[in-house]
């Protein structure tokens, strides 16, 4: 679980947002916890498949670069090296 106050403030500090309904941060927040969890569950199928007990940033750039739907992060896992583990 995320915390809301955390999320309502990150949320306020871009001037174009208003005010925020009490609502909003616990659904981005339930939003985030099942993009970690997808993210995270294919990293660990990649690990599995490595025989390997820890996931690595590498394993983590591989799902996200194997998948269009993970494409807004490609920049950041960009910078990690291929062979890093």
């Amino acid at each position: 679980k995320f915390p809301t106050a955390r999320i309502k403030r990150i949320m306020q500090a871009d001037e174009e947002v208003g005010k925020v309904a009490q609502q909003t941060p616990i659904a981005v927040g339930k939003a985030l916890e099942l993009f970690m969890v997808a993210l995270v569950t294919r990293s660990a199928d990649v690990a599995r498949q490595r025989n390997s007990k820890r996931v690595s940033a590498a394993m983590l750039k591989q799902v996200v670069e194997a998948d269009d739907q993970w494409d807004f992060l490609r920049d950041i896992v960009g910078k990690i090296e291929a062979g890093e583990e």
